[in-house]
């Protein structure tokens, strides 16, 4: 990533597997989340998961990002060593996974007291060791292709949620990640702010970035997902290509998701995305 090239992914694709978890399992107490939980994601491959609220989707990120320290399975993400967490997980392993990723939140998440500009080089600055002249021309430069070169000096509380949002995959983008994680990054916008939130992800999807997204809008996950993973009760029901998912799911329990999904909003309603 450049100054000239801002958006530009840290690796072009090649096909080749860049992040492997096998048998991911996490229970909080009695509460068993995510029940043998695989996924594989490629280089320049954009996987979304679908389903209903609480069915494990932000675990799994929250898991791949280290945030999560599963009870069982193993993570390979590619130029580090498989983790498996069978044992105990060293701090080091853990801080690894997310030196290779980047997530973005529901909340934005942004340093209420720290300026647009302070927000997105605060990481590569304090975390990488970038020199800070470098650090503030990338920032600059991904700024402006997200359209907010002229809120650099700008405080969170001054932006709108789709502004905010953006400076959230701006500061992400600035780690210069090999893998950028999405949970619900529309959920707490306004419906008119979520299309260009939306539009800013689509546009690294076409760039060749490699992403994991959990998201209920579904016409996004149609036209910018490779694979679809539909989850409920902490498994991966049904997967496979948008089309395929959309129009002729196998499963009764992905079918009857997607028709309450879908059936209200072709009606011109909101859907129903409880359980």
């Amino acid at each position: 990533m450049s100054p000239t090239d801002p958006l530009a992914p840290v690796e072009r694709p090649d096909d080749s597997v860049l992040l492997s978890a096998r048998g991911i399992r996490k229970s909080f107490g009695d509460n068993e989340v995510l029940r043998s939980i695989d996924l594989e994601v490629r280089r320049g491959e954009v996987v979304v998961l679908i389903g209903p609220s609480g069915s494990g989707k932000t675990t799994v990120l929250r898991a791949l990002n280290g945030l999560e320290t599963p009870g069982a399975g193993t993570i390979d993400f590619a130029g580090g060593p498989v983790i498996d967490f069978a044992a105990p997980v060293p701090k080091a392993q853990r801080y690894a996974l997310r030196d290779r990723s980047a997530m973005v939140f529901q909340q934005h998440n942004l340093f209420p007291h720290m300026t647009v500009l302070q927000n997105v080089v605060e990481g590569p600055v304090r975390v990488q060791k970038v020199p800070k002249a470098r650090a503030v021309a990338e920032a600059s430069a991904l700024l402006d292709r997200v359209g907010l070169a002229e809120k650099r000096d700008a405080y969170p509380f001054e932006l709108s949620g789709g502004q905010q949002q953006r400076v959230g995959i701006v500061r992400a983008l600035a780690l210069k990640p090999q893998l950028l994680l999405f949970d619900e990054p529309t959920s707490a916008l306004d419906p008119e702010l979520v299309g260009e939130v939306l539009q800013v992800i689509k546009e690294l999807a076409d760039e060749g970035w490699t992403m994991v997204v959990v998201t209920h809008e579904l016409s996004f996950a149609r036209q910018a997902a490779d694979e679809v993973l539909f989850m409920d009760g902490g498994v991966v029901v049904e997967r496979g290509a948008p089309g395929t998912i959309f129009t002729n799911p196998t499963h009764e329990r992905t079918r009857r998701f997607l028709d309450r999904i879908l059936r209200p909003l072709e009606d011109g309603g909101q859907g129903d995305v409880s359980p």
